[in-house]
């Protein structure tokens, strides 16, 4: 059942190769759950200055001027939601948990943690540029609080998913069974309507969040894997934490067969065949849907997400 899987999912979230859907939401939760226990702490103590001062570490303010003096919000932003409540948080969580299932299972665990930097930062900077370029905006920038949310990375995963599989169904309490190209497409609508609402900051971060989502799918299409600095940078940090095994290498003198000096020329053949396999695939995806591949199709693409 769905249900179980989920929960299987967050309890072996750190156990398990190949888990950043669980992992991103787990992430969210602690953070959730440490500030909503902050603010207990400090309010019932009467030392809610504290509070402020650690929760300003995670709001991003609208205005370059205080921007510059806390630049890390351009992602720690992301991995926080307002108190004011769990909706926030548990629509966010549960969007995320349902389309970056998708991401992970067609293009790959790594892709899911660089599309949700990638939004969380496009979500950032377009925040950022309408306050301070947008007059409308820029007026009312002096009563913005700042912005915390995961939701321009969730956009960037919903979108990102609708671009690559349009046609993929998800059945819908009351709807029954919807394309996901317009669910994405109802997200953006409410998001464009709510530019100019009183979340106008946040929506703004969200159309951000989806643009990026298409930007990244329509790069990967072309071979583009704009993403990849994020897995590139998240393994050199880990590498100041998590030990490297020392190899004893030993050489030993081997007599090559004659049979063997074919085999990388018929490797590298072997490769270009699969990937212009997995392209015909994904451009059968693109005209006719997810669910017109044979079943040997699904499988192949299943096995190319793993590398």
């Amino acid at each position: 059942m769905m249900h179980s899987s989920l929960f299987d999912d967050f309890r072996n979230a750190w156990n398990k190769p190949n888990n950043a859907p669980a992992q991103l939401i787990l992430i969210n939760v602690i953070v959730f759950l440490f500030l909503a226990l902050l603010y207990v702490i400090t309010y019932v103590t009467g030392m809610e200055v504290i509070f402020s001062a650690i929760y300003d570490q995670f709001s991003i303010p609208p205005l370059f001027s205080d921007f510059i003096t806390r630049p890390w919000t351009l992602i720690t932003y992301a991995f926080a939601h307002s108190l004011r409540g769990l909706m926030h948080i548990l629509f966010n969580m549960l969007v995320f948990f349902w389309f970056s299932r998708l991401i992970q299972e067609f293009l790959g665990n790594n892709r899911v943690i660089s599309l949700y930097v990638l939004g969380a930062l496009a979500g950032a900077v377009a925040y950022l540029l309408a306050y301070n370029f947008i007059p409308v905006y820029h007026e009312a920038a002096p009563g913005v609080n700042g912005m915390v949310g995961a939701s321009a990375a969730v956009y960037a995963t919903v979108i990102g998913a609708a671009v690559f599989l349009p046609n993929y169904t998800f059945f819908l309490l009351f709807f029954g069974p919807v394309k996901i190209k317009y669910i994405a497409a109802v997200y953006v609508v409410i998001s464009l309507l709510g530019s100019v609402g009183q979340n106008a900051g946040g929506n703004i971060a969200h159309l951000g969040g989806a643009l990026m989502g298409w930007l990244f799918i329509a790069q990967l299409r072309k071979g583009n894997d704009i993403g990849a600095w994020v897995i590139h940078s998240l393994a050199f940090f880990r590498s100041f934490f998590v030990s490297t095994p020392k190899i004893k290498v030993t050489h030993r003198a081997e007599t090559k067969k004659p049979s063997e000096k074919a085999k990388p020329e018929s490797s590298k053949k072997d490769n270009l065949s699969k990937q212009e396999e997995i392209d015909a695939i994904l451009d059968k995806i693109s005209q006719s849907g997810y669910e017109s591949l044979s079943k040997e199709e699904k499988q192949k693409l299943f096995n190319a997400s793993k590398h």
